[in-house]
Parts: structure tokens; sequence; C-alpha cells
């Protein structure tokens, strides 16, 4: 996504670094060798990480130079198109999970599929990532982290309600919202528009927010399936104050969660640290759980944000750059970005690496049923004209759902053709 949602969330999760945008990471320079160039975001990781990483890689391969420059969010979709079609081109790019599809569209990336399948143990890694990264069953896009939202929540309060353990399914969640919904206290802080914890109950119901007819995609809010999603979003909301004409930034729920009188929001763990800035008192009496399902067996559906990396055609070095991948994507470095950076890991078998942080702990627990938003082209002028928001609004506002649903849908179509 250009501007992922996790954005705010991840940079409070990661050590918050002064890499300087588009520039050269300070001592990555130097001559000698094949040079491979690798585009990386923003605040994505530490310097501290990559000096290790270049260091450990290059006395690994003398005769590979490794050259990052780092690149804002802002504006990256037109450099990375750019990019694709020759003109400054890296031989590795890092990307929003979510776009790949687009970038995909133009036939300028490589075909990652046998990598992904001998080398990379493609059958362990997380749908939210793999997913998005693979189109018309074609791996464009190795996943390399993730992050997702899980509950937050405020241990006092939980105690005074009586509540021992966090709730591990729906009903459980609804009722002890409801008794920390009292004595001046919010059981949920959830905004009205906040539209991606919204996906993941819809997923739970076995819908979708669009759905593939033979490759033209169409709306699918109006499904019976996203009613029952968007039911449910309505009753939780319905446990605080949660503005129902807002998303989760307006007002910052960080910030009124820090007034110590609200049991829960919905956040990536990170979210924790701008909380205990704004009220240190609360350090050590915030908690974190999955979202949960509807059953005990399993979490609820939550979306993946994170990053995968490609490799363009005309990368003058792109066979080299695979091997970068490689080695970024493998175990022993996606274990030290793990608990570097507090990421969900790419692979499911390699969720143990984080164990001892609590919030990493319960993110990695909800990536089991990650999910990323439909797989279309177009999708991020879906985002940006965003009719889900008003939609939720609407219904929160007592609008009639198949009605309302019908409409989005309409734009989510109309939006999706390019219309």
């Amino acid at each position: 996504m250009k501007n992922r949602v996790l954005t705010v969330g991840v940079v409070a999760l990661v050590s918050t670094v002064a890499l300087g945008g588009c520039g050269y990471l300070p001592g990555l320079g130097g001559p000698s060798g094949k040079t491979v160039t690798i585009w990386l975001m923003k605040d994505s990781v530490s310097a501290d990480f990559l000096d290790r990483f270049k260091k450990s890689y290059e006395e690994e391969h003398p005769s590979i130079e490794l050259e990052f420059k780092i690149q804002s969010w802002s504006g990256i979709g037109p450099k990375v198109t750019a990019a694709l079609r020759g003109h400054d081109t890296p031989d590795v790019i890092e990307v929003g999970n979510t776009q790949v599809a687009q970038y995909a569209e133009s036939g300028e990336l490589r075909d990652l599929t046998l990598e992904s399948m001998r080398d990379l143990g493609s059958e362990e890694w997380l749908p939210g990532l793999a997913d998005p990264g693979s189109i018309d069953g074609v791996q464009y896009g190795i996943p390399w982290y993730a992050a997702n939202r899980v509950v937050i929540y405020n241990k006092d309060l939980f105690e005074q309600a009586g509540i021992k353990s966090p709730p591990k399914t729906r009903d459980e969640w609804i009722e002890d919202s409801r008794l920390l919904n009292r004595k001046g206290n919010q059981g949920v802080f959830l905004a009205g528009q906040n539209w991606y914890v919204l996906a993941g109950f819809i997923w739970d119901e076995g819908g979708d927010l669009a759905t593939d007819r033979g490759g033209d995609w169409e709306g699918a809010l109006d499904t019976p399936a996203a009613i029952k999603g968007m039911k449910f979003y309505k009753e939780i909301q319905s446990f605080g104050n949660g503005p129902k004409n807002a998303d989760e930034e307006h007002p910052p729920q960080t910030d009124v969660f820090a007034e110590g009188d609200v049991a829960q929001i919905i956040s990536v763990p990170g979210s924790a640290k701008l909380i205990e800035q704004k009220n240190p008192e609360l350090k050590g009496k915030i908690g974190y759980f999955p979202i949960p399902g509807k059953t005990a067996k399993s979490p609820g559906s939550v979306f993946t944000g994170g990053s995968d990396l490609i490799v363009p055609e005309k990368a003058d070095n792109g066979i080299a750059g695979i091997e970068v991948i490689k080695a970024l994507a493998g175990a022993k470095w996606q274990a030290d970005l793990a608990r570097t950076m507090s990421y969900v890991p790419n692979k499911t078998s390699l969720a143990h690496v984080i164990e001892g942080q609590e919030g990493t702990a319960a993110m990695a627990e909800g990536a089991r049923r990650g999910r990323a938003t439909p797989n279309s082209p177009q999708w991020a002028a879906v985002e940006a004209e965003n009719p889900i928001k008003p939609y939720m609004s609407a219904v929160l506002r007592g609008g009639d759902p198949l009605a309302e649903a019908k409409s989005a849908s309409e734009r989510i179509t109309a939006e999706l053709a390019g219309s």
C-alpha cells in the first residue's frame, strides 16, 4: 500500500532511526566487485540490522558489494514504476505486500516461483504475505516481514472487572467487553471507520471485500457473509465511545487509551510505546491478545501488513539480487529481523523466535489467520476513494445495512473496473 495503515504502528514498533530519505546508509559504501543495489523503505529496518547483514553477506560473498538505498513510502509508486521500465533500476526492491499486483501488471517483474519452491520453503509462508505476491500462480513477491493488529488491553481494568484471562472466542470477547464498559470506563474504543478490522470480521464469516469473477472484480460488501461481519463490528463498537464517522487516527486511539479509562483498543503491539509515552503510569499495565475468533480453536482473521521483495526484469544484477533475497528471507536473517524489529517472521515455523515478547507473540499467533486485501491491480484506487469508510459510518448511524452495502459495493466495482 502506498500509505499503509500499519505505518504509524510499525514505526512505533521498530527502533526509529534516522536513515535519511532516498539516500545511502552511512558506512555502507565502498568499492570492489559486483554491486547489488537494494531499495528498502524508510524505517523498515534499523541501521544496525543492515550493518550486520551487509558485513556478514559480503564476508560470505567476497565478489559482491551491497548498496542499500532508502526510499520514502510517500510517492514511491511512480518511482518504482519508472524503475521497472529501466530508469535507474535497482536489483531488489522492497514493496508493500498489497502493491505487488499493480507492479506485476507491468510485466516487468522477474518470476521467482522456482526459487520460492526450491530454496525458500514457500509452503510455510504466511498467507497474508505470500498470497498477494502470487499472481495467476506466479510468485513475484518474496515475503519479508509481517505485522498485524491485536487487542491491546489495560490489565488493571480487566482485574477490576473480575476478568482473569483474555477472551478466546467472540462470545467471550463480547461478554468481557460488556463487563468492562461500565463505571465510567469504555469497554472497547473502536473508531467507526477502522475498515481493516472490519475486513477481518468479514473474512471470519466467509466473505470478502471484493471477489474475482473470471478476471472482473466486483465489490462484495452486500453478500450475507459481509453483512454479518458488519453486524459484529457494530456490536463490538457499541461498547465504547469511538466516533462513528472517523478512523482510528481521529482522534488517535493511542491517546484515548492513554487516558486510563479505556479497557481495549485494536492496534499493532508497537502502539503500546506511544501509549506509555503519553502516560508513563501505564507502563507494565498493558497486555495483548489476538483478536478472538468464532471458536477457541483459532484466533480471528486479521489484515496482514508488511513487505515483499521483488526483482525487476531490467535489473543489471538480478541473479545476484535473488541470492540476496534468499538470505534476507531465509531462517537466519528472518530470526534476526524478527527479534531486532519485533516483526512477525515470514514463516509460521519461525514464530518461536519471538517467544518472550508478549505483544509480538500475540501478533504472530494472529498472523496464522492473516490475509490481505483483494489482489487486484486496481485495489489502490479503491483505497484512495475508500467507499468502505462512509458505508461503515452509515450503518453505525442506523442506515439499512443491505442498502448501504449495495451502494458501497457498486462504487468498489466501478473503481476496480477503472471507471
